[in-house]
This record gives structure tokens, sequence and C-alpha cells, in this order.
């Protein structure tokens, strides 16, 4: 074979090598880019988005979502992934923004179900993945590789690179996938911050030469769209929360999110500066902490934290306690202290409660009924409404349109946040210039499809119904399960329990009664004087001598009822007949 033949040879082969990587033939069109957002879209929290190119695909972040009001007794909701089923060896890897659990509490749920695919996050990511782990299913170990903003990776057909955002948490990156339809940026959870914090800084110059990418799509944090101006800079809450210490003679209750570890690590700054001493209260509080500070993101003197036994024998004057329960939860630390139940800890005259974090939407109830709690207490209590305390970790309008106007994407996909979010994050970015068909809002499962044409949303929609964990089952609670819950809070229930004589049908004895959240019984007796003779009257001559005549027998016990209690009361409760044949 001459050189020439052999250099056509050669160059025949690669082609044909280059074919196969790009999975397109002669003749046959270029796969399609698909991105399709599990969740996130609709809600605030469940993060999920599939970036799928021909068979290859990623995955970007497996958050929760807590439970909203419509969601009675449920711990918290996680992506549905059976839009996956069959394609687990597809799966190259799950590309994590941060440690929040909005965007990694579905992992220890879900991975296992999808093959076990490697992981790609920070080091405290990574960290507070296998932790939560550990927690719930420590029989799968996970495939975990670290990355840092400078790190570039080769998966599959993806080139991918990271990019330093500020947030509320250490070691948060916006992705970069460089696909062979172009780049696209996922910004996970993010804000504008050029006086960010210990290890929490926006990379300002990349992003700004972001610009020369041509980037193919920008998928951009909604989360406060809704908020105009400028987010406040960690270096500003610093100030504000020196105050407190300023002013305070007594103890200082700090109560955060056990995550919001830039927070945390400004409280010790200022107590170990006002010859204070930080006492740690709550599990996640505890858990995270000690994971920053073994992995060097939260700072501090040797004997700065100290033990509970040892806290007690400090004056008041020289006490910090870092506390979780600013969201009003129940069994949290801060609101036993309010309501006196905490085993050594109690609300005292004298004490400044600083709520430094932002309340979750749903939350503004029990959160007021902690602040009314801690006051009657004799504390004193501040929150961001009344002094600037709290940066949140989310761009606000003016920061989203520079974001956006420093990119300058060809399509922009606003994420993460309700759907008016999302809306008023796409005006910004029609506001900057974008056109409006090249600015994409989708829905949770609807799936946005990118050609060399261009890209558009599509009518093909995945599935995303709720996946619930409540306890340890995880997706046996169904929404009839919830609607039963809810007919339960709202009217409560009637158990009937009837005997009857197999061979004549006949009732034996009065039937027994049994309320529960439905009415006072001893201030009620009529009534149940009339929903026993009418449970005696459908009896009366019936035969239930098969399953399927017990059945009819019920239903027809439970539609006279209903008829019945309404006529009396308007109340719709659950009503439970139980037919006992002898």
């Amino acid at each position: 074979m001459t050189p020439t033949t052999q250099r056509k040879a050669n160059t025949g082969q690669h082609r044909r090598r280059r074919r196969s990587r790009n999975q397109t033939a002669p003749g046959q069109s270029s796969p399609k880019l698909r991105l399709i957002p599990l969740g996130g879209m609709e809600e605030v929290g469940r993060n999920s988005m599939i970036l799928e190119y021909g068979k290859d695909i990623l995955i970007i972040d497996l958050g929760l979502q807590f439970p909203e009001e419509d969601m009675p007794g449920v711990d918290y909701s996680i992506p549905n992934i059976s839009y996956l089923k069959g394609k687990e060896k597809n799966v190259r890897g799950i590309l994590i923004t941060h440690g929040h659990y909005d965007h990694i509490g579905g992992v220890p749920h879900l991975v296992h179900k999808l093959g076990n695919p490697t992981i790609y996050g920070s080091d405290l990511t990574l960290a507070l993945i296998k932790k939560k782990q550990e927690d719930i299913n420590p029989q799968h170990k996970l495939r975990l590789v670290t990355v840092k903003k400078d790190t570039k990776l080769k998966i599959g057909p993806f080139r991918i690179e990271f990019v330093g955002l500020s947030h509320n948490i250490p070691a948060s990156f916006g992705i970069i996938i460089h696909t062979p339809l172009g780049p696209v940026m996922h910004t996970g959870d993010f804000k504008i911050d050029h006086k960010g914090g210990y290890r929490n800084e926006t990379d300002i110059q990349k992003i700004e030469r972001l610009k020369k990418m041509r980037m193919l799509a920008l998928m951009c944090d909604s989360t406060n769209a809704p908020h105009q101006g400028h987010q406040l800079s960690e270096s500003e809450i610093t100030q504000n929360l020196e105050e407190m210490f300023k002013r305070a003679k007594g103890r200082i209750i700090f109560a955060t999110f056990a995550s919001l570890l830039t927070r945390i690590q400004q409280i010790v700054w200022l107590a170990e500066k006002h010859n204070r001493k930080v006492q740690v209260e709550g599990f996640s509080m505890r858990t995270n902490i000690e994971i920053a500070k073994q992995l060097g993101y939260l700072k501090s003197k040797k004997n700065t934290f100290v033990k509970d036994k040892e806290a007690a024998k400090l004056p008041d004057s020289r006490r910090v306690i870092l506390s979780t329960g600013a969201q009003g939860e129940e069994r949290a630390v801060l609101m036993r202290m309010a309501n006196g139940e905490h085993k050594y800890l109690k609300i005292q005259k004298g004490d400044l409660v600083v709520f430094s974090s932002s309340v979750v939407p749903g939350n503004e109830r029990a959160v007021q009924r902690l602040k009314d709690g801690l006051f009657r207490e004799g504390a004193d209590v501040y929150d961001n409404q009344m002094l600037d305390i709290h940066a949140g970790g989310h761009a606000k309008s003016e920061d989203l349109r520079w974001f956006i106007r420093t990119i300058r994407p060809q399509y922009f996909i606003p994420i993460e946040g309700n759907h008016s979010f999302l809306r008023m994050n796409a005006r910004y970015a029609m506001e900057e210039g974008m056109a409006e068909d090249h600015v994409l809002v989708a829905d949770n499962g609807q799936v946005i499809e990118f050609t060399k044409q261009g890209g558009k949303l599509t009518k093909e929609y995945v599935p995303t119904d709720h996946v619930f964990v409540d306890g340890l089952g995880v997706g046996d609670v169904s929404h009839v399960v919830l609607r039963d819950r809810k007919h339960l809070s709202a009217d409560g229930m009637v158990l009937i329990v009837a005997t009857v004589d197999g061979r004549t049908g006949r009732p034996l004895g009065k039937p027994d009664i049994i309320t529960r959240g439905f009415i006072f019984p001893q201030s009620n007796q009529q009534l149940l004087n009339e929903i026993r003779k009418t449970v005696q009257g459908e009896l009366k001559d019936t035969e239930p001598k098969t399953q399927a005549n017990e059945a009819d027998l019920r239903n027809k016990i439970r539609k006279a009822l209903e008829k019945l209690i309404f006529k009396r009361i308007e109340r719709t409760p659950m009503i439970l007949p139980v037919i006992i044949v002898t």
C-alpha cells in the first residue's frame, strides 16, 4: 500500500470513528439535544434536570421538596425518574451544583435505581451527600468524584467545566456543558457578590469571558426574580450582625439553617472577636459544622466551640447559641426552648434571639407563633425585616439582568421557582434584548429540544408527579392517600361496626359507632341514634352470603349515612362501614 493510499485509509477510518461517536450516519439527521426538567419549574425545590443527546444522558442535581400544606404527614418529595427506566446504562453521570437538600436530597433514594452512576461535585457537597447516604441508605455505596471550579471533565460526548458562583453555602458551582450542538450553562442557585465571604466568591472574570462562548442556552435560577434591586453582600451582613453583639447584654441565640455555613462562619468570627463561646444545638447543625471544619470551610480558634456543660458555667454575656428551628418547626431546638420543653435550655429575659434566615413560603404562621412565644418569655427578637441580618442566596432582578446581559445566550431558560417566578425572569431576558421565541419557559416534565436549526418547547411531557417520602416508605404514599388524609383532617371519620347473622342476614344487636375528629359523642347522642337506625334499616332483610353482597351492602350504608349526616350538620366525614358475618 502506498503512503497516499495509507493516508486515505486512515482518513476514512477516522471519519467512520467520528460518525460513530456522534451517532450520525450518512443520510441521517444529527441527534437532538433534549433538556427535561424533572422538578423545580413549578415549585421551590425538587430541582433536577436531564440533559440528553442521542443515547447519552447527564443529570444535573437530584433534590427534594419539603412538604406543602396539601401534603399532610409527608416528610418530603423527590423527583420521579420513571422516564429513565430502561435507560440506566445511558446515564453517564450526575452533576451536583451545591450541597443544599433541594439539590441533593433525592440522591440517597434514587441513585441506586439509576445504576449507581458517578456523582460529581465539590468536596463539601459530596461530604454532605455521603453523610445523607449513610443516614438513609447505608447499604448502597456511592461513586463520588470531587471537582473544583477549574476542573474540566470529558463525559461521553460532553465536555464539562465549572464556574464559581456565590450562594449561602460554600463551594457552589455553575456548570457549563459543551454539547455537540453548543455549550449550555446551568447556574444552580446563585447570587452576584463582589465581596463574597470565605471561599464563596463569584468568579466575575470567568463569567465575563463566557460571552465569547456563544452560549447555546442559559438555565438560570429564578428563586428571587420577584424581588427588585441587588442582593445584599455578605460583608454588609457582617456589619449588621456585629451590631447584635454590641447590643446584647445576655445570651445571643442565632436561629438559622444548618446548611447556611457562610452565616455560621460570620457568627463564629464575631463571637471570637467579642470574647464569647459558641454552643451548637441541633443534630443537623452539629453534623454540618463538623463536616465544614474537617474540610476547611469553617475556621475557628481551638476553644471557640464549647459543650453544653461547659457553656452552662459561663456568664450569659459570654454565650452564643447556634440553633436550628428558624422555620418554626415543632420539634426543632428553638421551638422547644420557647415552649419550655428543652432538656436544659429555656428562653429567659435578656436573651437576644436573631432569625438570620429568610422564611420559607408556607412557614409564615409557624414562625409567627414561635416569635410570639419568644417575646412572651421576655426575649428580644430580631429578623431581617427589622435589620439586614440575612442576605438571600439568590440573585435579585438587577443581578439577573447583569448576568443575562453579560453572557448573552442564544436561548434563555428560567429554572428553579414557581411559574410566576420563571415568567418574571423571562421578562428580564426579553427586556435585555432577547427575542420572545428564544426565551423558553417550561413546565415540569416538558421537553425542551435543540437541533442545528434552533431550540423550542415541545408538546412532549415525561412523568413528574411527586414521589413522596414518608418515614421509611418511598413512593408508597400516593395522591389517593393524601386525599384521604386531607379528608380526615377536614371532617374526621365515622367507623360503623355491625354484626349480622350469616343465615338470615338480620342484624345482631345495635351497631357500634366510633368517631374521630367528627363530633363530640356525648353532646350528639341524637345524631348517633339516627345513624344507628339508618344502618339497621339498611341491614334489614339483607342476606350477605357472598363477598360481593357485603361490598354492595357497605356501599349502601355509606351512601345512606353520607346523605343523613350532610342533611343534619352539613359535614362529609370519611365513613367506614365494617360488616361482621357470624
